[in-house]
């Protein structure tokens, strides 16, 4: 933000950023809940917009592939959303939110992981975005296949983890569910939607590569279990 030399900011003045934010203690709410505590959640998902079309429309993560995928923070800049952006573009941001998380990413992941496995919590990462093909080819996942999944994961009805249930993805290592209701079993294999596994498999090698490109600056950090929740094969 912009100050000026008394340090009150001036947040009319965009020369910066067009999307400043503030922090403010709780108790400057009214009527806030006292203690401001509730139960441990039993479930957690992380939203990405896929551009590459290339990961599962849902999948369930094991505590070291969560302590990743959130160090990692992956989604994609496409076309629109930001000036000089013409084609799909990874775009990583640690524990999906860098620019305000105080400690390193590594630190944060690991309590993630830590409170998995102590609470049962089930981690799922959700791709909102592409599907038969990257953007361009394919289409956007439909909001109501989402919906769906994130209904089905929330009540139980997408099973235990295990190998009936579930498909493990080839390159990402993560496990899909075979089934879900509500949607078409095609839709939950993202390799199935391309009709074209030469492609669809050059695009995720693509994707995958750039994933370890991105965590090389937290691979000195990071731990055995947490380096090994990445995707399982790459590209050379």
């Amino acid at each position: 933000v912009v100050m000026d030399e008394n340090g009150v900011v001036d947040f009319s003045d965009t020369s910066i950023t067009q999307n400043t934010r503030v922090s403010y203690p709780i108790h400057h709410i009214e009527n806030i809940q006292q203690p401001s505590i509730g139960e441990n959640v039993k479930n957690i998902f992380f939203l990405t917009a896929d551009a590459f079309g290339v990961l599962p429309p849902i999948s369930k993560l094991t505590p070291a592939q969560a302590a990743y995928h959130f160090i990692s923070g992956y989604t994609a800049k496409v076309a629109g959303t930001e000036a000089g952006v013409v084609e799909p573009q990874p775009s990583f941001s640690a524990c999906f939110g860098a620019p305000f998380m105080p400690l390193h990413p590594t630190k944060y992941a690991e309590m993630l992981s830590r409170k998995m496995k102590e609470s049962g919590v089930d981690v799922w990462l959700v791709n909102t975005g592409w599907t038969g093909g990257p953007y361009g080819v394919g289409t956007r996942m439909k909001l109501k296949y989402t919906r769906a999944m994130i209904s089905a994961a929330l009540s139980g009805e997408l099973g235990l983890y295990n190998y009936e249930k579930y498909h493990i993805h080839s390159v990402f290592g993560v496990a899909q569910p075979r089934e879900c209701p509500g949607v078409p079993t095609k839709v939950l294999s993202p390799r199935a939607t391309w009709n074209n596994d030469d492609a669809y498999y050059k695009t995720a090698f693509k994707l995958t590569n750039a994933f370890r490109e991105n965590f090389k600056k937290f691979e000195s950090y990071a731990s055995e279990e947490i380096r090994r929740g990445g995707p399982q094969r790459y590209a050379f």
